[in-house]
C-alpha cells in the first residue's frame, strides 16, 4: 500500500468515526451524518480513482460494465433481489481492481435508478454495490480467489451485506430506536437477502469464469486499468 492509499484510509477511518461519534451525540440528525459519511467516502474513493490517469479506452470499458450492470437490473425489477448486478460488479472488481469495482458500483446504482426511481436510497445502494465490487478487487488479488467456491462464498457474504447496509438506512430513515424494532426489520429482510445471496451464487457458479476469461483477454491485450491483478 502506497503512501496516499494510507493517507487515504486514514482519512475515511477518521470521517467515519467522526459521524459515527456525532449520531451518538446528536441522534436526531443521524440520517444526515451518515450521508455526509457516504459523501465523504465517495470523494476519497473517487480522488484515488482519479489519480490513475486513464485512457480513454480505459474509461469507455468501465462505463461499459456500469451500463451493463444497471440494465441487467431492469428486467427482474418485478423480481425483488433478483438481478444480475452484483455479479457483474463482483466480476470487474475481480479483474480490474477495487477501484474500478467501486466505480462500477457506484454508477451500477446511480444510472439504474434513474429508470427505477430515484430517492434517499441511492446513496446507500451506491455504497453498498461500491463496496461490494472495492471487496472483490482486494480478493482478486488472492490466489484463493481462483477457487469457485471462493468466489461463491463471497457473493453469498454480499448478498447479505447488501441487505444489511440498506436496512441500516431504513432504520435511520424510519428512526427505529429499541432492539425489537431493529430485530423485526432485519428478519424481515432475511428472505430478500437470502434469494439475493443465492442468485449470486448461481451467477458466479455459471458463469464467473468464463467472463473473467473474456474480461481478462481484453486486459492483458490491451494493458487495461489494474495492472496488479492477475487473470483467472
Amino acid at each position: 500500500m502506497d503512501r496516499v492509499s494510507r493517507l487515504l484510509m486514514v482519512a475515511l477511518f477518521l470521517l467515519v468515526g467522526i459521524g459515527a461519534a456525532g449520531m451518538i451525540w446528536m441522534p436526531g440528525h443521524s440520517l444526515f451524518l451518515s450521508l455526509m459519511i457516504l459523501i465523504g467516502a465517495f470523494l476519497l474513493m473517487m480522488f484515488r480513482f482519479e489519480r490513475k490517469k486513464l485512457k480513454a479506452r480505459e474509461l469507455v470499458l468501465l462505463s461499459v460494465l456500469a451500463g451493463v450492470a444497471a440494465v441487467s437490473r431492469i428486467p427482474f425489477a418485478s423480481l425483488p433481489s433478483v438481478q444480475p448486478t452484483t455479479f457483474v460488479i463482483i466480476v470487474t472488481g475481480l479483474t480490474f481492481g477495487g477501484e474500478s469495482g467501486f466505480v462500477v458500483g457506484c454508477l451500477a446504482a446511480l444510472v439504474s435508478n434513474m429508470m427505477l426511481g430515484q430517492g434517499p436510497w441511492t446513496p446507500w445502494q451506491m455504497f453498498a454495490w461500491g463496496s461490494i465490487g472495492g471487496a472483490a478487487g482486494v480478493m482478486g488479488r488472492w490466489k484463493w480467489s481462483e477457487w469457485i467456491w471462493v468466489r461463491c462464498l463471497f457473493g453469498a457474504i454480499a448478498g447479505y451485506l447488501f441487505g444489511w447496509v440498506m436496512n441500516v438506512w431504513e432504520v435511520l430513515s424510519l428512526h427505529l430506536v429499541s432492539f425489537s424494532e431493529w430485530f423485526s426489520l432485519y428478519a424481515a429482510s432475511f428472505y430478500f437477502d437470502s434469494i439475493h445471496a443465492i442468485c449470486n451464487v448461481v451467477l458466479l457458479a455459471l458463469f464467473s469464469k468464463s467472463w473473467i476469461k473474456i474480461l481478462t483477454r481484453f486486459k492483458v491485450k490491451y494493458g487495461l486499468l489494474d495492472k496488479t491483478n492477475s487473470g483467472r
